[in-house]
């Protein structure tokens, strides 16, 4: 539990607005409370050479710069709160509701709230240290804490200009198109190893158990480990069916468990155990993440690219741009292993099987909603026509060979089928055409 608990704060970490913020109005407020009491210890004690350069004016002044600071920056924040919804908002329309968390998880931004908010809390609580003359006390302004919400103001200030300067960058879409792109290869090499021999996985005998979910939501991360400890255990296999990214309903099986020996029957109490573990480290949620899932990435993608082919929109220069990305990622998994994923014991023996999306899968994802709303677009049929000619070249693997082959055929029948241009139509039976080469082993051919 404490580890699904880690694993779920440290997500929120990276993709929500609030922790950063809210660190930092901790932090103001523990400056708040430590400043004014060093000043009333070091305050009397310190050099002309040092005050001349701290806030020399009496507690009006200081009450009047912390109301000015706080007043400011209480207005600045909201400005600045106001703009990044009006971002997400944009960025759900325009591009794809999916690409929210590529805004969310954008570390400047939750500086930058957390800088303004740190420094309104800051100067509120200064203020209440501040205080005049009286019979029964004496004046006390906190000079070097007054002069530390004046220097976090201009930083604030400066914050906001490039704040602004940030986001005006944010919602440009070859911005969007390059992080998605460099979130999704980071994925992919924490969670995709290069190719690593032929190994397959145990078959599952007819007596295997199914394993049932134990929530709903989509399957966001699974605790590897801890799986593998409770299958060597309970002496058993256990082979995970569902894809991180999938939906999962609670009740409903989404792993097969048997025994080690593959020929006695699993026992009540280790399957008992076995889905107890499983409860424990499946992780769901209800949106998708990127912490596990390689095809999430390309989803994302692939929602800019028909997003920027609808008829409201109409931008088929944004569509070929992100095919662009597509094609780059298609390529680096070409050399990687998509196979099924194995956790063995310290013997060598297979435990856990993972499963993971194949290459026909991604290939599929990557070039068949393109081909279907940009069917009368030959930017787009020839773009993706140059993707599988790309990634042909790259592959040398059989089977994602014939992946190609069937995308090929299914853009050579959308080709066909769809009336344009008699001078685009040549052009892409052409790049058809280099495809057949390439996949040959040609990079250019005569008929």
């Amino acid at each position: 539990m404490s580890r699904r608990w880690w694993n779920a704060l440290r997500e929120a970490w990276r993709t929500e607005l609030w922790p950063v913020p809210s660190l930092c109005v901790a932090v103001a407020v523990a400056m708040g409370v430590a400043l004014p009491r060093l000043d009333g210890r070091i305050d009397d004690t310190l050099p002309g050479a040092m005050t001349a350069y701290l806030f020399s004016g009496g507690p009006e002044a200081a009450r009047t710069v912390l109301s000015a600071v706080a007043g400011s920056l209480i207005t600045v924040t909201s400005l600045t709160f106001s703009l990044t919804v009006v971002t997400l908002q944009l960025a759900s329309s325009q591009y794809s509701p999916r690409l929210l968390r590529t805004f969310t998880h954008d570390r400047f931004v939750h500086l930058s709230l957390g800088v303004l908010l740190g420094t309104f809390t800051y100067a509120l609580t200064v203020l209440r240290t501040v205080r005049a003359s009286l019979s029964e006390q004496a004046a006390f302004v906190p000079q070097i804490s007054v002069t530390v919400a004046y220097l976090l103001a201009l930083v604030s200030v400066l914050t906001l200009v490039v704040f602004l300067a940030h986001l005006s960058g944010q919602i440009r879409v070859e911005w969007i198109l390059r992080r998605v792109h460099a979130d999704t290869t980071t994925t992919m090499r924490r969670v995709l190893t290069e190719p690593a021999g032929t190994t397959t996985p145990p078959p599952a005998p007819d007596h295997a158990v199914p394993l049932c979910a134990g929530r709903s939501g989509f399957l966001t991360w699974i605790d590897e480990q801890a799986l593998l400890a409770a299958t060597v255990d309970a002496a058993a296999v256990v082979c995970v069916d569902r894809l991180p990214g999938d939906s999962l309903i609670a009740g409903t099986p989404i792993a097969h468990a048997w025994s080690a020996d593959g020929a006695a029957e699993l026992s009540a109490d280790h399957r008992d155990a076995l889905t107890a573990c499983l409860h424990q480290s499946v992780q769901t949620g209800f949106e998708r993440t990127a912490a596990q899932d390689v095809a999430f990435g390309l989803r994302q993608l692939v929602d800019v690219v028909i997003k920027a082919l609808s008829p409201g929109i109409n931008d088929p220069t944004t569509a070929v741009h992100g095919l662009g990305h597509i094609a780059a990622l298609m390529c680096d998994l070409a050399g990687r292993d998509l196979g099924p994923r194995l956790l063995c014991d310290e013997a060598g023996q297979v435990r856990v099987v993972l499963r993971r999306p194949d290459f026909a899968t991604l290939l599929d994802l990557a070039v068949a909603q393109p081909c279907r709303y940009g069917a009368q677009e030959p930017a787009v049929l020839s773009r993706l026509l140059v993707m599988l000619r790309e990634i042909g070249w790259i592959t040398d693997d059989p089977a994602q060979r014939d992946a190609v082959r069937t995308q090929l055929d299914r853009l050579t029948r959308t080709i066909e089928h769809h009336d344009v241009d008699l001078h685009d139509g040549e052009r892409l039976r052409d790049e058809a055409q280099r495809v057949r080469y390439t996949l040959a082993g040609r990079w250019t051919g005569t008929a």
